[in-house]
């Protein structure tokens, strides 16, 4: 799944490419794209026409078009293999598009949603006073939003009484860590995915979020992290900070820090990489 770096990607790229355009027509080419749009395809198509696309926005792992004028945004889940693309009118239709968007200006350019799997999906929904979707209302902060409350994470995490890999991927707690960046945050601040975060001092959570925001921002530096053509920005180029894994993905190869092979472990329908000597599990209770 694309994870907060991913997304900002694409979110940065639909904001010079898109933002402020009047929507055309929509075509919806597949109704399971917008299956959490109730009303059906024809109303989601009908509702986004004569809109303008106002500046798009992005709370973690979560991605929207506001639509000014209405108070209603385009909620964009991309799933598995979800792309949102820009193409020239003139571009062959893709494979797996599923919507299609056209603007009312000259220049000669459209958005795609494109879903090999059809997992993602687009949808149309009311928008709360802070401007956020009302479906992911509940969703917290993330890490790189300068109102992110450090303060408020450390003793939400202390509240929790579950281990910290657990935490990290809990989006009501802190939105936009996936299981790649865990992985990545934990192997930085030598911290086992299995560690209590009942344990946690205000220091040490200070450590491990700015290894989180550290990772983060690398990985935004050279376009996210793409294993296959699935992940990619608007433009359909892949990012390739997956060349710059330190765990994820290294089961068996040499710990950058102190040469111990990599271990992978199942962890809840996902898996875990990490260093056994340097992230040692803690003790049993």
């Amino acid at each position: 799944m694309p994870e907060l770096p991913e997304v900002e990607v694409v979110r940065r790229g639909l904001e010079r490419w898109v933002a402020h355009r009047t929507v055309a027509d929509a075509e919806v080419l597949h109704p399971r794209a917008v299956r959490r749009h109730i009303a059906g395809p024809d109303d989601f198509a009908h509702r986004l026409k004569g809109h303008r696309i106002g500046t798009p926005s992005r709370r973690g792992k979560y991605l929207w078009l506001p639509l000014e004028d209405t108070g209603q945004a385009i909620l964009a889940h991309l799933g598995m293999s979800g792309q949102l693309l820009v193409q020239p009118h003139e571009a062959p239709a893709e494979k797996h598009l599923r919507i299609r968007v056209r603007f009312t200006d000259a220049l000669s350019t459209e958005l795609r949603f494109v879903d090999q799997r059809t997992f993602g999906g687009l949808s149309l929904h009311d928008t709360t006073p802070d401007g956020l979707p009302d479906v992911i209302a509940h969703i917290a902060r993330d890490p790189l939003d300068p109102l992110f409350d450090d303060e408020a994470f450390h003793l939400a995490l202390r509240r929790k009484r579950t281990t910290i890999k657990r935490a990290l991927l809990d989006q009501s707690l802190i939105s936009g860590v996936g299981n790649i960046y865990a992985d990545e945050a934990l192997w930085r601040s030598r911290l086992h995915y299995e560690r209590p975060t009942a344990t946690f001092t205000r220091p040490r959570t200070a450590e491990l979020l700015g290894h989180v925001r550290d990772v983060m921002n690398a990985a935004l530096a050279v376009g996210g992290t793409s294993f296959d053509s699935l992940y990619v920005n608007i433009n359909g180029e892949s990012g390739y900070f997956d060349r710059s894994l330190d765990a994820y993905g290294r089961e068996g190869l040499p710990c950058r820090r102190c040469a111990t092979p990599m271990r992978r472990r199942p962890w809840m329908n996902r898996s875990s990489y990490f260093c056994p000597k340097c992230q040692r599990a803690p003790r049993p209770a």
